[in-house]
């Protein structure tokens, strides 16, 4: 693409970069790290629990992101904000009880979902500020992220003895693999440039509560598809978490339209 728009500056615009400088590199491979850490307790997470708990094991990105900004960026939370993560955590609590009563819970997936909540959210942190290092290019950011992850996954892969598993797969040969493997990296490609990209125009705030959204969804779905009977407990900590998050954005907005107004009547003043 980056050749394309040299050849055809009219027709194609592309970013110009190379993963492998080395003051590139320093950057941005801390923001790798974290995004490999991401999808690899992401996956961790789901190998040993349901898609269904899903949405709650991984629900406390929000409360991650109210401490993270306070311990990183010393940014203060008002006490309505923290009474909604009181919420999300009760209803997280609610749930990982409830999901302890069935023959699906798994403590080492609750973990790995609690890991993939901080990861998640240091990464949105460090989105917004490693963006500032490639000139906003999201495409550039996409780009190195996935370049790096590549290489960081091979030693975590033969430290688990996958790679043996992958070089014994009876189908590896197969046409229909790869389609399969291409259009998995295809998508998740796009997850990673439409994270990359909403965080970038809006906040990583944004980005948690809209993926607190999707995983409601995903959760719903899910039951559906797997036709699983859940107790009412079990549900209702799927509602405590999404009405704590949705009180969470509500107060953050009128937060942030409270301090727009005071900005602004400062400047006519």
């Amino acid at each position: 693409m980056s050749m394309l728009s040299k050849r055809y500056p009219r027709t194609v615009t592309f970013p110009n970069g190379n993963p492998f400088d080395r003051d590139t590199f320093r950057k941005v491979i801390p923001l790798s790290i974290l995004f490999t850490a991401m999808i690899a307790t992401n996956n961790l997470c789901l190998k040993y629990v349901g898609v269904a708990f899903y949405y709650v094991g991984r629900s406390l990105t929000t409360v991650f992101n109210v401490l993270l900004t306070y311990g990183l960026l010393g940014q203060k939370t008002s006490t309505k904000a923290c009474l909604c993560c009181v919420l999300i955590v009760a209803g997280f609590w609610i749930g990982v009880d409830q999901e302890s009563l069935t023959e699906s819970f798994s403590l080492i997936g609750t973990i790995f979902g609690v890991l993939g909540s901080l990861s998640l959210s240091l990464y949105s942190i460090y989105t917004k500020r490693t963006l500032q290092h490639v000139n906003q290019e999201v495409w550039l950011l996409s780009y190195y992220n996935n370049v790096y992850s590549a290489v960081l996954f091979i030693p975590l892969m033969i430290i688990n003895g996958e790679v043996q598993h992958v070089l014994n797969y009876e189908h590896l040969a197969e046409p229909w693999f790869w389609g399969v493997m291409t259009i998995g990296g295809v998508c998740g490609f796009a997850i990673g440039f439409v994270t990359t990209l909403q965080i970038k125009v809006t906040s990583p705030l944004t980005h948690n509560i809209s993926g607190t959204a999707k995983a409601c969804a995903q959760t719903i779905i899910a039951t559906s598809w797997y036709q699983e009977t859940k107790s009412f407990l079990w549900w209702t900590s799927n509602v405590v978490v999404l009405l704590g998050s949705a009180f969470y954005t509500r107060v953050k907005q009128v937060e942030m339209d409270q301090t727009h107004r005071e900005q602004m009547n400062s400047q006519k003043v």
